[in-house]
C-alpha cells in the first residue's frame, strides 16, 4: 500500500483526435487572436464607412468569420513557407510545423479546407466580391515567400491585411470609390508599421539566416522609419475623414489612437525583444479606438455637425 501510495496512477493517454485538433488549433493560432484583431479592425472600418452606419448583418458576419479564416490560413501557409526558418527563431521554435508535430502536407490540407470556407462564405455576396476575393487569396498565400527575397514583406501584409477594405465596398455598395483605397492604403502604412514592431523581435535571428524584413532594412534609422510609417498612416486617415464628411467623434478616436501610437515608442525605445512584442501586441487598441470614432460618429450624425 506504502508502494501505491508513493507512485500514483499514471494518467491515461489524450486521445489522438484530440491531440491533432489541439496542434491543428495551435497552427492556426487560435490561441492568440491579436493577428485576427489586426485584420479585423481596418476590415469593420471599411464596412461601416461602406453602409454609412452599421452594415447589413449577413455581410457582416460573412467577413468577421472570413477575417478569422484568411488570417488562420495565412497563418498556416505562413508556417508552411518558413520550415526552414522557424525551428532556428527563438520565438517560433516551437510551432506545430517547425516541431515536426503537424506535418507539411497536413499544414497544406488545413490550409485549402479554411480557404474553401472562406470562399463558400464570399459566393453568398456579389460577383464582383466573389471575383475580388481570388486577388485576397493569391495575397496570403504569396506573402511569406517575400521574406526570402525583399526587405519589404512587411507592406505586402498590409496589402493582404487590409484587402477586406475594398472588398468590403464591393460587397455593400457594388463598387470601389475612391474613399475605399484612400482607406486601404491608410491600413498599409499602418501594417507595415505594426509589422515593423513584430520583425524587430526576430531581427537578430533573421539576419543569422539569411531572412529579410524592413525591421533589416532600416537598421539603426528603425525608430525614424517607424516614426514616419505611423505619420503617414494618420494623414491618410485625416484624407478619408475629410473625404467621408466625419465628424468630432472620428477625430477625437484618431487623436486617441495618435496618443496610443506614441506610447508604443515609449515601450520600444530600447528595442528588446520583449519591448518590441509588447509595442506590437499594443495596436490592437488603435484599431479598436479609430473603428469606435467611425461607428460612433455614424450612429449620431448630429454630434458630427
Amino acid at each position: 500500500m506504502a508502494y501505491e501510495r508513493d507512485f500514483p496512477p499514471i494518467p491515461a493517454p489524450e486521445p489522438l483526435w484530440r491531440e491533432r485538433l489541439r496542434q491543428y488549433w495551435t497552427l492556426v493560432r487560435g490561441d492568440r487572436p491579436i493577428g485576427w484583431l489586426l485584420l479585423l479592425w481596418p476590415t469593420w472600418w471599411g464596412l461601416w464607412l461602406a453602409a454609412k452606419g452599421m452594415p447589413p448583418i449577413w455581410p457582416l458576419v460573412v467577413f468577421s468569420l472570413g477575417v478569422w479564416l484568411t488570417r488562420s490560413a495565412g497563418c498556416v501557409i505562413n508556417d508552411y513557407a518558413d520550415r526552414w526558418l522557424d525551428p532556428n527563431v527563438e520565438r517560433t521554435r516551437q510551432r506545430p510545423l517547425a516541431t515536426g508535430a503537424v506535418s507539411g502536407r497536413e499544414a497544406l490540407a488545413v490550409f485549402a479546407v479554411l480557404m474553401l470556407v472562406a470562399f463558400a462564405l464570399v459566393l453568398t455576396l456579389n460577383r464582383l466580391t466573389a471575383y475580388m476575393s481570388i486577388i485576397g487569396v493569391v495575397l496570403a498565400a504569396s506573402y511569406p515567400y517575400l521574406k526570402r527575397h525583399t526587405y519589404l514583406p512587411q507592406v505586402y501584409l498590409g496589402m493582404a491585411f487590409g484587402w477586406g477594405i475594398p472588398m468590403g465596398f464591393a460587397a455593400l455598395t457594388g463598387g470601389v470609390p475612391p474613399l475605399a483605397w484612400l482607406l486601404y492604403v491608410a491600413n498599409i502604412f499602418w501594417a507595415t508599421a505594426y509589422d515593423t514592431w513584430y520583425a524587430m523581435v526576430d531581427r537578430d535571428d533573421d539576419l543569422r539566416m539569411g531572412a529579410k524584413s524592413t525591421a533589416i532594412l532600416f537598421g539603426e534609422m528603425d525608430l525614424v522609419a517607424q516614426a514616419l510609417l505611423f505619420a503617414c498612416m494618420f494623414m491618410a486617415l485625416a484624407l478619408v475623414g475629410r473625404e467621408a464628411q466625419m465628424g468630432l467623434p472620428y477625430w477625437v478616436g484618431l487623436a486617441l489612437a495618435l496618443v496610443l501610437v506614441a506610447y508604443q515608442f515609449v515601450i520600444a525605445r530600447g528595442r528588446s525583444r520583449e519591448a518590441c512584442f509588447r509595442a506590437f501586441l499594443h495596436n490592437h487598441w488603435v484599431g479598436m479606438v479609430v473603428f469606435a470614432g467611425i461607428a460612433l460618429d455614424l450612429r449620431w450624425p448630429a454630434a458630427s455637425g
